[in-house]
């Protein structure tokens, strides 16, 4: 389970969808109040900053229309509360970067 902290237009394709189903696993498991790897690192980072996840969906979103994919599945912008930045990473964002360039797909970092 991740949230890169990498530009969407920056991200494969796998990358990028994979990150929009990962989104709305941590917006269910955090706005349900759903109990499933509620402690998951990734999921408590975004914990008080739904704001912020929102706005991450709304970016992933973009990148997606942008290169004709088809997307259906919407969250609600009133129960995005909280924080609108993510200040807290699993792993800095050289880090990741350094994990994209070792998985050798086709992201553009």
């Amino acid at each position: 389970m991740r949230i890169w902290d990498i530009p969407a237009d920056k991200l494969c394709r796998n990358h990028l969808l994979g990150e929009h189903r990962e989104l709305h696993a941590i917006w269910s498991i955090i706005t349900k109040e759903k109990s499933g790897y509620a402690h998951h690192p990734e999921v408590v980072r975004w914990k008080g900053k739904s704001k912020a996840l929102y706005l991450k969906h709304e970016e992933i979103v973009d990148e997606m229309i942008k290169r004709g994919y088809n997307h259906y599945s919407h969250i609600d912008i009133k129960i995005a509360t909280g924080k609108d930045k993510q200040d807290k990473y699993v792993d800095s964002v050289e880090d990741q970067i350094v994990i994209l360039k070792n998985k050798g797909c086709d992201c553009k970092i």
